[in-house]
C-alpha cells in the first residue's frame, strides 16, 4: 500500500504531530488547571519533592493514545479492524487503568481496590487474547501474565519517584518495542502506530517533567503506562520471535528482562531492602535506586540522564539481537542475562553503599 519512504514519512509525521499536540495540551493544562491533581497528602506519605505540582500528564497520554487509534484507521483503512478482540481488550484494560489512576489521584483509593483493578486489567488482556505464551501450560502462562501486568503497573508507579525518571525509562522501553516492528514487521501494525503516539506524548510531557519539573504524570499516567508497557512487552518480547520467525523461550525471556530491566531492578531492590528492614514494600519512601544515586552525589537531572543512558543501551542490545543474532544460543543468554545482572547489582549496590541524609 505504501512504499518504505512513504511509511517513514507517515510515521515521522504522526510522531511530530502528536508531539506538537502534547506540548499544546500540556501548556493549556498548565495555564488553566494549576491545581488539577493536587490533593492533600495523607499523613505519613513521603515524597521526594516537597513542592506540590499538578499531576495531569497522564491525561495527555491517554488522549493521544486514543487519537492514535483514530489516525490509524484513516491512514491504513485496509488494515484497520477496530473490532479485533485484542484491540478491544487493550482499549478496555488501558482505559480501566487510566480511570483507576485518575480516581487514585483524586481520592487516594484503597490499596486493595487498586490491586483488584490491576488484576482485572490483566484478566481483560488474557480474555481478549493477549497473554504470555512461553511455558506451554495455559494456566501457568495466564498466571505469569497476571504477575507481569500487575507487577509492571506497580513498578512503573513506584519508579515515578523523581523528575523525568519514569518518562525516560518508558521512552526507552517503547523505542525497543518500535524497533521490533520496524525491523521484523509488520511496519503497518496498529501497535507500531500506538507506540509512536505514546512516545510522542511522553516526549511532549518531558518538556514539563524534566528537572525542575512543572508537572507530574500522577497515577493517571503511571497506571495507563503500566498496562500499555506490559502489553508491549507481551507483544514484542515475551511472545516475540527472532530473525527466523520461530519462538525461542530463552531469547524471549532474556530480551524481556533486558528491555524492562530498570523498573524490575528498582522494584526488586526496594522490595528486598524494605522486607529486610521489616517495613512494607508498598509504603512510599526515599529509598529507591534513583534516590540513592542522588545520595551518591548525582543531581536529579544526572540521575535521569543515567537512566536514559541505560535505556539507550537496551535499545542498542535490542538492535543487535534483531539484526545480528539469527540463532540464539546459550552464550547469548549468558551475555544478555549477565548484562542485566551487572546493572542490577550496580543499582542495588548503591542502596547499600549510600545512606539517606538525616
Amino acid at each position: 500500500m505504501y512504499s518504505g519512504i512513504q511509511l517513514f514519512l507517515i510515521h515521522a509525521g504522526l510522531f511530530f504531530s502528536a508531539l506538537l499536540f502534547a506540548l499544546v495540551v500540556n501548556s493549556v493544562f498548565m495555564r488553566f488547571f494549576r491545581t488539577l491533581g493536587i490533593r492533600e497528602q495523607p499523613e505519613g506519605m513521603v515524597r521526594w519533592s516537597s513542592t506540590a505540582k499538578p499531576a495531569f500528564g497522564g491525561i495527555g497520554f491517554f488522549i493521544i493514545f486514543l487519537g492514535s487509534f483514530a489516525v490509524y484507521g484513516a491512514l491504513f483503512p485496509k488494515h484497520s479492524d477496530p473490532l479485533q478482540p485484542g484491540l478491544l481488550g487493550l482499549l478496555a484494560s488501558t482505559g480501566l487503568g487510566f480511570l483507576m489512576g485518575l480516581a487514585d489521584d483524586a481520592y487516594n483509593t484503597r490499596p486493595l481496590l487498586k490491586f483488584a483493578t490491576q488484576v482485572m486489567c490483566a484478566l481483560i488482556l488474557i480474555l481478549s487474547g493477549t497473554s504470555i505464551h512461553i511455558l506451554g501450560v495455559p494456566w501457568a502462562d495466564h498466571l505469569l501474565t497476571i504477575i507481569w501486568v500487575v507487577g509492571m503497573m506497580n513498578s512503573i508507579n513506584m519508579l515515578d519517584n523523581m523528575d523525568a525518571i519514569t518518562t525516560v525509562t518508558s521512552l526507552g522501553i517503547l523505542a525497543c518495542g518500535l524497533l521490533t516492528f520496524l525491523m521484523n514487521g509488520p511496519r503497518m501494525s496498529i501497535d507500531a502506530v500506538l507506540i509512536i503516539g505514546v512516545m510522542a506524548a511522553l516526549t511532549g510531557f518531558l518538556f514539563y517533567n524534566w528537572n525542575p519539573s512543572r508537572m507530574y504524570m500522577g497515577d493517571t499516567g503511571s497506571q495507563f503506562l503500566g498496562v500499555f508497557l506490559a502489553y508491549v512487552g507481551i507483544r514484542c518480547f515475551w511472545n516475540g520471535a527472532g530473525i527466523t520467525g520461530e519462538p525461542e523461550a530463552w531469547r524471549q525471556a532474556a530480551m524481556a528482562l533486558v528491555v524492562f530491566l530498570l523498573p524490575i531492578a528498582d522494584t526488586t531492590s526496594v522490595t528486598i531492602n524494605r522486607i529486610a528492614r521489616g517495613t512494607s514494600p508498598f509504603v512510599g519512601g526515599k529509598d529507591h535506586t534513583t534516590h540513592h544515586l542522588s545520595y551518591a552525589g548525582l543531581s536529579d537531572a544526572q540521575v535521569a540522564l543515567t537512566f536514559a543512558g541505560l535505556g539507550a543501551v537496551a535499545v542498542l542490545l535490542t538492535f543487535v539481537e534483531l539484526k545480528f543474532i539469527p540463532d540464539w544460543t546459550d552464550l547469548h543468554s549468558m551475555l544478555y542475562v549477565g548484562y542485566a545482572v551487572v546493572v542490577f547489582l550496580f543499582l542495588y549496590g548503591t542502596t547499600k553503599r549510600t545512606r539517606r541524609p538525616e
